[in-house]
């Protein structure tokens, strides 16, 4: 069995983890450049934590110049098993306000500036994405929540945009008419990855707007997203620590298979591999290379 390492990466307002213990900071090296920032990791209880800012200390990059193949990679250099995205967004949903938290399963990439694979010319694969959340970890995520009292909801489809600016009317209206849920800017191709990674990946949406299709709210500003990205941290500490708390010794494996992806994925022959693409494949697809 797999030891159990639960990751958390914190979205705007989510710098830091309260409760972290016995922490250490870890610049960790990789192939595909530098992640975000640091490495925090310490422990919850007896569950082993590691903790990166998405966006860095102090906010110091838009969604389109995250390295998000660095700071996955970094994870699985540091021995995730477990990874909890920790995002802010802008709900279509009356019912979804602000301050509510989304348990999203699904999503919509409308990104176009990224990279979204580790893998490439010398060594192609292709994973499953039909169901990018690990349901079991997702659970749990669940059941914390119930235990302190956050208000949120399970499923919904999270439509992710390059930004950084924010929707125009008519693409919060044509969202919104698609039945999605919620609208952010980091969570692809960040689940993307995790999945090439073998990395089991559930995503805690925390509402900060309405986006800007509701009648009765103005259009979304820093400011405003700001102030309630502030507010949700404090309940977003108390659910982590709680999910870390009751989390198991040992790995549970994904029911949609997520720590399993790279099983049948790689479609190059083995001596048409790039040497060179394999040894930044090191850490992700170490077990089946």
């Amino acid at each position: 069995m797999t030891k159990a390492v639960l990751g958390i990466i914190g979205g705007s307002g989510v710098y830091d983890l309260p409760g972290l213990e016995d922490v250490r900071e870890e610049r960790i090296s990789s192939p595909f450049g530098e992640p975000s920032d640091a490495l925090r990791i310490g422990r919850i209880g007896a569950t082993k934590v590691v903790f990166l800012a998405r966006h860095g200390r102090g906010h110091r990059y838009s969604p389109s110049d995250i390295n998000y193949r660095a700071n996955v990679d970094a994870m699985k250099r540091a021995g995730v098993t477990d990874l909890i995205s920790v995002s802010a967004c802008g709900s279509f949903k009356q019912e979804f306000y602000p301050g509510f938290f989304v348990l999203v399963d699904q999503f919509v990439d409308r990104t176009h500036k990224r990279e979204s694979s580790f893998f490439g010319k010398g060594c192609v694969a292709h994973v499953p994405m039909a169901h990018p959340v690990g349901p079991r970890l997702q659970e749990r995520i669940a059941e914390a929540a119930k235990a302190e009292g956050i208000p949120f909801s399970r499923g919904g489809t999270h439509v992710t945009i390059e930004g950084p600016q924010f929707s125009t009317y008519a693409e919060s209206m044509t969202y919104k008419g698609l039945g999605y849920d919620v609208i952010g800017m980091t969570a692809m191709p960040e689940a993307k990855l995790a999945r090439e990674a073998e990395i089991t990946y559930a995503i805690v949406a925390m509402v900060t707007d309405f986006d800007c299709w509701h009648p009765e709210h103005d259009e979304v500003d820093v400011a405003a997203v700001v102030a309630v990205a502030q507010q949700n941290a404090a309940k977003v500490a108390k659910l982590i620590a709680r999910v870390a708390r009751d989390f198991p010794a040992e790995h549970e494996a994904c029911p949609s298979g997520s720590d399993r992806a790279l099983d049948g994925a790689i479609m190059t022959a083995p001596s048409a591999r790039d040497p060179e693409l394999l040894k930044k494949l090191d850490a992700v697809a170490g077990r089946v290379l």
